[in-house]
């Protein structure tokens, strides 16, 4: 059996105890390369814990390529080509250092779900392209997919043919702004810096709107960019009577309203709020993304324009070819289609609803919540001395942790972003532990 012990007293869960001895085991040279691990069920029953805590724990050291596994043999120390040294070399001194960044758009992928992901791409592989341009919606059979899961997730009823397939919600804002008419473009601030830019780079004037307050003046506005789900990054659920204020703003001004759905699959406080564009889909351009549950690599998604706009949209991307690689759509339709999508979002659900809890309970007696507990991040406000105390510590751990500041631009909000998604149990241990360390310096 292993040399290990596990504390239960400890918050690090044990599952994260047990991945990190053994990864202990590896560096120190007790455990080398080809030793075979215990089963499952043996190191379990030696340890006294469930079964599961031993899987959670071989799951992750296999996604972090220190183990590997052979079919029928077990789990074994992973070969030199795929070990993770114990210590990275030190950097050139012309190279900026690597951080894990804390980011609020890096989503978790279960590695037990690696295996439909890998089976997706086969069939890409096996399958006959399209001859000549793809349709320049999209992919007709991800668009029907998109559509069903549109209305089942979101309340939100469309027609395959209103889809238009993007390759993102940046890429989905871009050619919505080029269909519209004159005017600026109302976003909240804080807010997505991506929208930002986007909307600076195609030309027109960003009105800043403090994210918390209704908008109820749009008048010389092409547009307002909003993120109702969860706004980000301060976290809150637009209250219904803001929703209305909104809608009623934009028809007084001739406006649309474009409606990032950001993060909105991954609440687990309550059940996920309808989506805006249910209210009004002659005002609100919907914009959807693969990124929060899939991959934000795959640059995949979609928007669902008033249907005013949809033919013009059409023709320019008609001329155009802007529409995302055939094989990424084809890969996206083959994951809807096995359920894998669905099985994705709900195993990062909980692990979410793990997590922003631990979160919570680390820095809630340093720093004050921006909103409530949701997705795949949290927002926490600080007084700027401290803020920077904390991401210097971080710094110093191997982490980067966004500022609040940094998504601000008259806003004056100060705080950490802080992002859960896309690091192990083990990392965010660490990188609370080092923001705690920062903030506790006060």
């Amino acid at each position: 059996m292993l040399p290990v012990r596990l504390d239960r007293a400890r918050p690090t869960p044990l599952p994260a105890q047990l991945a990190a001895a053994v990864r202990g085991l590896v560096t120190d040279g007790t455990l080398t390369t080809g030793d075979r691990l215990p089963s499952s069920r043996a190191l379990a029953a030696d340890l006294g814990v469930a079964r599961a805590v031993v899987e959670q724990a071989y799951d992750q050291l296999l996604a972090e390529s220190w183990v590997e596994t052979r079919r029928g043999s077990g789990t074994f120390v992973a070969s030199g080509e795929v070990l993770p040294t114990a210590a990275p070399p030190p950097w050139p001194a012309t190279r900026e250092p690597q951080y894990v960044r804390l980011d609020a758009g890096t989503p978790w992928i279960d590695p037990r779900h690696l295996a439909g992901w890998r089976r997706a791409w086969r069939e890409v592989s096996a399958a006959v392209p399209p001859r000549g341009y793809p349709d320049p919606r999209g992919l007709p059979d991800l668009r029907e997919a998109l559509a069903e899961r549109l209305a089942r997730t979101r309340g939100l009823t469309v027609e395959p043919d209103e889809i238009l397939v993007t390759a993102g919600t940046t890429d989905g804002l871009r050619q919505l702004l080029g269909a519209l008419g004159p005017g600026g473009v109302l976003v909240e601030d804080p807010g997505y810096r991506a929208a930002v830019e986007t909307v600076r780079s195609a030309g027109r004037a960003v009105v800043d709107h403090p994210a918390l307050l209704p908008v109820t003046d749009l008048a010389g506005c092409a547009a307002a960019y909003v993120t109702p789900a969860h706004q980000h990054p301060l976290g809150r659920v637009m209250p219904a009577a803001d929703r209305l204020a909104l809608l009623a703003a934009a028809r007084d001004a001739g406006a649309v309203v474009v409606e990032d759905d950001y993060d909105s699959e991954f609440r687990y406080d309550v059940a996920p709020v309808p989506a805006l564009a249910a209210l009004d889909r002659s005002r609100v351009a919907y914009l959807g993304t693969a990124s929060k549950s899939v991959s934000p690599s795959l640059r995949l998604g979609w928007l669902v324009a008033p249907p005013s706009l949809n033919e013009d949209l059409v023709r320019r991307r008609a001329v155009t070819h802007d529409t995302p690689p055939w094989p990424s759509q084809h890969a996206l339709l083959t994951l809807l289609r096995d359920g894998w999508v669905d099985k994705v979002v709900r195993t990062a659900r909980r692990v979410y609803a793990d997590r922003a809890p631990r979160v919570a309970a680390a820095l809630a007696p340093h720093a004050q919540p921006a909103g409530p507990l949701a997705g795949m991040y949290s927002t926490w406000l600080t007084d700027p001395a401290s803020a920077e105390r904390a991401r210097a510590a971080g710094h110093a751990a191997g982490f980067d942790v966004p500022l609040l500041a940094d998504y601000c631009r008259r806003a004056d909000r100060t705080g950490l972003v802080v992002g859960f998604g896309g690091v192990t149990d083990v990392e965010l241990a660490r990188a609370l532990d080092a923001i705690v360390g920062g903030l506790a310096e006060g």
